[in-house]
């Protein structure tokens, strides 16, 4: 369960790699509603949308003495915290990095410095709190690409995949909060994010990767909780997702600002874009093939 302050005397004798579970793949996707559930399940703690760590510095989003001693303990634990700004998200994390050639100077200077505190972020967690799971919900393949060359870590990939006409729905609302992208820019921004979630969710050991439908995790969260569990190796006791505890994550959406929530069925009442439709079908049809082919390699290796 979320609760790091039980395990504080168990920091100093720790020493393992730390185990941390990466939710990839596009924003609005769920990846806070599946990260909170994920943090109410036994060995496993949700630490938020760790991308913005270096760019705040190591001082949460959200204010509360619990959430504030937690994160300033394990910024005192972490050197460097304070030399990159947004330099490291905008040069190394970001997807249009790709693009910005003016960038490629500052990537390869960052790189180094980048990888060893983010193996300090996440050795310092994984410290805190007694080594349990950490889940970092951040979702940027191109960090998720960089975590994979960091020495030590003990990665698990989740490319959480969601409907594109609810994506787009969810970047089109105006009763949020939230920033806005027209539709045809999140049609780009899904063709973009996809190609490189899938480059480095191929790329990663198949033994420690999952494939996940949001909507299969909203219609049936017990089995895809099992099936997370499981393959992580993560003890299998699932949460009463009538009370989710949303703990202390770094940073997240607008439900982490609650205490608790309650897990409810989707309601996808929203109009359908013929646009995305037709720009999306090529990944709807490619990404029910990676998803088949990862659920028959999961059936092998049980029977094997």
């Amino acid at each position: 369960m979320n609760d790091p302050a039980a395990r504080q005397p168990e920091r100093k004798t720790l020493e393992q790699k730390p185990k941390v579970i990466y939710i990839l793949g596009a924003g609005r996707s769920g990846s806070t509603v599946l990260g909170v559930t994920l943090g109410n399940c036994e060995g496993v703690f949700y630490a938020g949308e760790l991308d913005a760590w270096l760019p705040r510095s190591g001082e949460p989003q959200i204010d509360g003495p619990e959430r504030l001693r937690f994160w300033e303990a394990i910024r005192g634990d972490v050197e460097g915290a304070e030399l990159f700004g947004r330099d490291a998200q905008r040069s190394l994390e970001r997807s249009l990095a790709l693009f910005r050639i003016h960038r490629w100077r500052a990537r390869r200077r960052l790189r180094g410095p980048y990888r060893r505190i983010a193996a300090e972020l996440y050795g310092a967690l994984s410290r805190a709190t007694g080594g349990m799971f950490v889940v970092d919900s951040s979702h940027y393949p191109l960090r998720a690409r960089e975590l994979q060359a960091v020495a030590g870590l003990e990665l698990y990939l989740l490319f959480l995949v969601r409907d594109p006409q609810s994506v787009v729905a969810s970047f089109n609302r105006t009763d949020v909060a939230q920033y806005r992208k027209s539709t045809l820019i999140t049609n780009v921004y899904l063709w973009l994010t996809n190609i490189l979630s899938l480059q480095v969710f191929l790329k990663h050991p198949r033994e420690r990767r999952l494939f996940v439908r949001y909507e299969d995790f909203a219609a049936d969260p017990e089995r895809t909780l099992r099936r997370i569990l499981g393959g992580v190796g993560a003890p299998v006791s699932l949460p009463d997702t009538r009370a989710l505890r949303t703990g202390i994550p770094f940073q997240g959406n607008r439900l982490i600002k609650s205490e608790e929530i309650v897990l409810q069925p989707a309601r996808e009442a929203h109009s359908r874009s013929l646009l995305t439709a037709v720009l999306q079908f090529p990944w709807v049809m490619g990404l029910r093939f990676v998803r088949r082919s990862g659920e028959a390699a999961s059936v092998r290796a049980r029977r094997s």
